[in-house]
């Protein structure tokens, strides 16, 4: 089995997605696509694209639920990708090194020259972030663009991965988390950043933002049988239990 990194730098580079204003409208999984397909873990292979059963590896998937009923009910857009966490089962249990994580940064990455397609990564990812490519025989990953945000020859501006450069409404972003004082470590702060199923003790680095309370006028009245914020373990949000309900299934 691989071990991981005895200790990485503070620098922890990241994503935080925010889910009130995430549309759905896939344009951060395209770009993700076009991008990678000539990048670290290139090529991204397709099969039967059109067919009645596609095979593809796609390292952003954007879920879509109806959450709720009635007044309470809302359409919820959820960006998935690697989580990149501190604490990876993916990377402990591959029994070649080739899932690895980054002392520099400690980033996620895999090797495809070492990796022998066996899955266990995939089965012990609780996030679902990997995907297996049919036609290399080997798993594969998001990278968080590697090979743009360490590119100097890039401007500042464009050295973050494609997924955030692409997104029309701004609902993704990129920096360094393990940096208290900075934008995007205030921004969690500020708006209660969510680890994704933070029961499970993988300690993800990417973050999600809750959506915002809506306005008195508009907000629905509570009921009685809402039980969300008293359940045991529950993080007093109806809508961030119900994604961790789900995503736990």
């Amino acid at each position: 089995m691989t071990s991981l990194p005895q200790q990485t730098s503070a620098q922890q580079p990241g994503l935080v997605i925010d889910l009130d204003i995430c549309v759905g409208c896939h344009a951060c999984a395209v770009n993700c696509k076009e991008w990678n397909t000539g990048g670290h873990s290139a090529p991204l292979t397709d099969e039967e694209p059109y067919g009645a059963d596609p095979l593809g590896v796609w390292f952003n998937r954007i879920h879509t639920y109806e959450a709720g009923d009635g007044a309470e009910g809302q359409t919820v857009h959820f960006p998935r990708s690697c989580l990149h966490c501190e604490e990876p089962a993916c990377v402990t249990v591959c029994p070649t090194g080739a899932s690895y994580k980054r002392e520099a940064d400690g980033i996620v990455l895999v090797n495809a020259d070492s990796c022998i397609g066996c899955k266990l990564c995939s089965w012990a990812c609780p996030y679902g972030a990997r995907e297996y490519d049919h036609s290399d025989g080997v798993m594969k990953k998001c990278t968080l663009c590697i090979e743009r945000i360490e590119n100097q020859n890039l401007p500042e501006i464009d050295r973050v991965p494609a997924c955030v450069s692409t997104c029309p409404a701004s609902a993704r972003h990129f920096g360094d988390l393990g940096d208290p004082n900075s934008d995007i470590s205030q921004l969690v702060q500020e708006r209660g950043g969510y680890d994704l199923m933070p029961e499970m003790g993988m300690k993800p680095v990417n973050k999600y933002l809750p959506p915002r309370a809506q306005p008195a006028s508009l907000a629905p009245s509570p009921t009685p049988t809402s039980t969300a914020a008293t359940e045991p373990g529950g993080t007093g949000s109806p809508f961030l239990d119900w994604v961790d309900r789900t995503l736990s299934r």
